[in-house]
């Protein structure tokens, strides 16, 4: 992999995980066209997501800071309740994460009709939510179990794990920004804790050695791009304009499955 394809790699990677198109579709047809294989970019992807998660943190820095410190008093309050449903979320995805993870990995190996069929998933979700009415209701523990359920179903390439969560909690009738700023805080220890499992893993895999030069050039553009990915989604969610990316994933899909078949 060389400086030019991490630098596209990481733009991909960075501006796809927060706008609802699917970060890991649109990274498989990012390969597939560079003819990147999959086995020799573990690190790579590693180091993007590292950099995705650093992006989050640093968007909800305040949010955080203020659910862990009133978490710390070791009361049952709000900053508890919310951080007791972000783990709630998580169980649905761990689950599959360690039951099926040969299974969900089988998946990704360039198939890009099998992404493009994704994306038509992920544009007919889009689309649908523009037409709900927006709710009032906070996010409770049963609404986090359901979303956590959809972010487990996003592990497939092609549909897009902002997206799904997003529209499952609009689908719910919770508010638009807590639905947007409840699927991004969701998301931080299964990616955290995604990587670390193949961290432990890496000297087994068969990857080869990516320069540090790559390895920089992605983690700098999918941080910056991250960064401002995830404040554009979510003024997109506060305006209800979740349609125009149902149309792009669309677009997008078919293209794929197009290409694919070719």
């Amino acid at each position: 992999m060389n400086w030019l394809e991490a630098l596209i790699l990481g733009l991909v990677q960075g501006l796809t995980e927060f706008l609802p198109v699917s970060s890991s579709g649109h990274l498989e047809i990012g390969k597939a066209l560079l003819q990147i294989e999959a086995r020799d970019d573990l690190t790579f992807s590693i180091v993007v997501h590292g950099a995705t998660v650093l992006s989050i943190l640093v968007v909800f820095f305040n949010d955080l800071k203020k659910l862990i410190s009133e978490s710390l008093a070791f009361r049952y309050n709000e900053s508890s309740s919310y951080l007791l449903k972000i783990l709630l979320s998580m169980v649905p995805v761990a689950i599959v994460g360690i039951f099926f993870k040969s299974q969900v990995e089988a998946f990704f190996t360039g198939n890009i009709v099998f992404v493009g069929a994704m994306l038509l998933v992920t544009a007919t979700l889009l689309i649908i939510s523009f037409y709900i009415r927006p709710g009032t209701r906070n996010i409770g523990y049963l609404d986090a179990l359901i979303i956590g359920i959809a972010q487990a179903f996003a592990v497939m390439p092609g549909i897009s794990r902002s997206g799904a969560t997003i529209t499952t909690a609009l689908f719910l009738g919770n508010k638009r920004v807590e639905a947007a700023r409840f699927s991004f805080l969701m998301v931080i220890l299964p990616i955290i804790a995604a990587n670390f499992i193949d961290l432990l893993g890496r000297e087994s895999a068969s990857s080869e050695a990516v320069g540090w030069i790559p390895l920089l050039v992605g983690f700098v553009t999918a941080f910056v791009s991250g960064l401002i990915a995830c404040k554009l989604m979510l003024s997109i969610v506060r305006r209800g304009k979740l349609l125009y990316f149902g149309i792009y994933c669309l677009v997008i899909g078919a293209i794929a499955i197009i290409f694919g078949t070719i």
